[in-house]
């Protein structure tokens, strides 16, 4: 049934279509007038304008011809940089940018997955329940569209994320995530003539920085400062240096105790500078903590690993349990009430000019997707 052309095609379509995060209208439009055929109703959010891009998220319904709960399908739209100018290739069953940009696997091999999935399930009147299918922006910085989701037009208690690398698991464990900036004041003065005057706030925020664990804590919790930034000179002692970075744990406990250990060490560095040598407010640190994500936490009973794997064994396949240490908007639909898996189509060295997937396993996925599709449909998952 599958059309191995077609979804060739699609795919080829829709990473030619530049989509960086905050520029998705054009995919948009091409993901609309592909969905048309299939919805019964297609809706576009204001995401857009909470989040900075030029469109909102799509939402479609599909009612279906079966009478059971509804499956949420997922992927996000939007790709990370280089994202302009893609020139897909497509050889020996493999396709690749021509190297000097990203391709978009991720994720538009999930929406080239979703799309033939409901064109097959269309044109042969298959079974199959009613469907909200949910393409999202801005998810490379920060699950901005499934943030700023509008969740009361969506119906389901559960669905699938498309946006893993693995074709034979289902992620069900992810961390939640903190974000930490810290903007530590000093005072600029002459570095040769008059350092003394100075308070060098990149020392201090390199004390900080000494005392602290970063990358694995443990199995359960990462920390990572990216950004160290300031601006002067050379001549001039540096009054202001921002940092920034993030802590994630699968354990809700473990990561506020992590960031609080973040938060006190910038803290006892200006408070002991001020202390030692008496200079009233300075040096000073502001700290802007936010909550990036939610842990997702499905249990093995759940319909949604259900549906995955009574699909995987009625294909003689079989999909496994995992857990991730990566964010996915799966994490956001978790945290509001729609239990997401979240399942792979095969793309690899995502985030890099020599990403690449193969059209073998973009079949296996729509495999995958009509089968747990049909298994939903006789209502033997259902919650």
């Amino acid at each position: 049934m599958i059309n191995r052309d077609r979804l060739a095609e699609t795919f080829m379509t829709l990473s030619s279509i530049d989509s960086v995060s905050r520029k998705e209208a054009k995919i948009s439009d091409e993901i609309r007038k592909k969905l048309t055929p299939f919805a019964d109703e297609i809706l576009t959010d204001n995401a857009g304008e909470k989040a900075g891009s030029d469109t909102g998220n799509l939402i479609a319904r599909i009612k279906g011809n079966r009478d059971v709960s509804s499956l949420m399908l997922n992927a996000h739209m939007d790709t990370v940089q280089p994202g302009v100018g893609v020139k897909p290739q497509f050889n020996n069953g493999v396709f690749t940018s021509d190297g000097t940009t990203i391709l978009g696997a991720d994720d538009k091999s999930a929406i080239a997955i979703i799309l033939e999935t409901l064109q097959i399930l269309h044109e042969n009147n298959l079974p199959y329940g009613p469907l909200e299918i949910v393409i999202t922006i801005c998810e490379e910085i920060g699950l901005l569209g499934a943030k700023n989701l509008d969740f009361k037009l969506l119906t389901a208690k559960y669905g699938f994320a498309l946006d893993t690398a693995d074709t034979e698991c289902i992620v069900t464990r992810a961390p939640a995530a903190n974000r930490f900036e810290f903007k530590v004041h000093g005072k600029d003065a002459h570095a040769g003539a008059d350092p003394e005057n100075g308070i060098n706030a990149i020392l201090l925020a390199s004390q900080a920085i000494s005392g602290l664990t970063l990358g694995r804590i443990d199995a359960e919790t990462t920390c990572n400062i990216g950004v160290i930034e300031a601006r002067g000179a050379t001549n001039i002692v540096p009054n202001l240096v921002r940092i920034q970075g993030e802590v994630r744990s699968h354990d809700e406990t473990k990561l506020e105790n992590v960031t609080r250990k973040i938060v006190d060490a910038f803290e006892n560095v200006v408070s002991d500078y001020r202390k030692e040598f008496e200079t009233g407010e300075l040096p000073r640190v502001e700290i802007d903590i936010e909550s990036e994500f939610n842990r997702t936490f499905i249990p093995d009973d759940h319909p949604v690993v259900v549906l995955a794997q009574q699909a995987a064994e009625n294909l003689d396949r079989q999909v496994i349990t995992k857990k991730t240490g990566g964010g996915s908007d799966a994490n956001v639909f978790f945290g509001k009430g729609i239990v997401t898996g979240v399942i792979g189509t095969g793309m690899k060295e995502i985030h890099s000019v020599r990403e690449s997937i193969r059209i073998d396993d973009m079949e296996k996925t729509v495999r995958l997707l009509l089968e747990i599709i049909d298994v939903h449909s006789n209502g033997n998952a259902s919650s």
